[in-house]
């Protein structure tokens, strides 16, 4: 197993509007590339988000076509940039740097965190999702002190399934009964249309 150096590379998607938080462990190869969350075509991150929140502007327009060009790709990451916004929710990760072997988080070491702090501080963010297993881990090891030394200790976190498509066992259904809360949280206005149609 070879082990590389890697820098998120990009920076948080959040406003002074934003009232949860979402966090993932690092970002993937294909993530870094577009510079953006969830960016890997098979990740279900976004189609779930597109489900609980009742908007599909987060998914790749002319019917799923994932975008081949660096223009395509720049404006998918736009309008995922926005509707993020728009639904006050905010993207980071757990890590800031790591050495990892390409995406498989079960490789991680040396990981130092991101100041989830700072932008907690300057939005109306009162809530802490994680999304995976990892991410919730590292979370509870290497955040948790930080948010208790700023005075934020009593933010709930709450852990949330991965989206992978390495994360088999999850179907898109189930994974979306899982994400319901974020939407909740959020104050979506879609909440109460997913939970309707779930208890169907």
């Amino acid at each position: 197993m070879t082990l590389t150096h890697v820098e998120h590379g990009f920076g948080p998607v959040w406003d002074a509007g934003s009232r949860v938080l979402v966090l993932g462990s690092m970002p993937s190869p294909k993530s870094r590339d577009a510079g953006f969350y969830y960016m890997h075509r098979f990740n279900r991150f976004w189609p779930v988000m597109a489900a609980i929140f009742d908007d599909d502007s987060c998914l790749p327009p002319e019917g799923g076509r994932w975008p081949s060009t660096p223009v395509e790709i720049a404006a998918l990451t736009d309008a995922r940039r926005t509707f993020a916004l728009e639904h006050h929710v905010a993207l980071w990760d757990v890590i800031a740097s790591c050495d990892i072997a390409g995406a498989s988080d079960a490789t991680i070491r040396n990981a130092a965190p991101n100041d989830i702090p700072s932008i907690v501080r300057g939005s109306a963010i009162a809530r802490v999702f994680t999304t995976g297993a990892k991410a919730a881990q590292l979370y509870r090891r290497l955040c948790q002190p930080l948010m208790d030394a700023a005075g934020l200790g009593d933010i709930p976190v709450t852990p949330l399934p991965s989206t992978s498509s390495a994360n088999a066992g999850m179907s898109l259904e189930r994974l979306i009964e899982a994400y319901q809360p974020i939407a909740q949280a959020a104050g979506a206005d879609g909440a109460n249309k997913v939970n309707e149609s779930m208890s169907q």
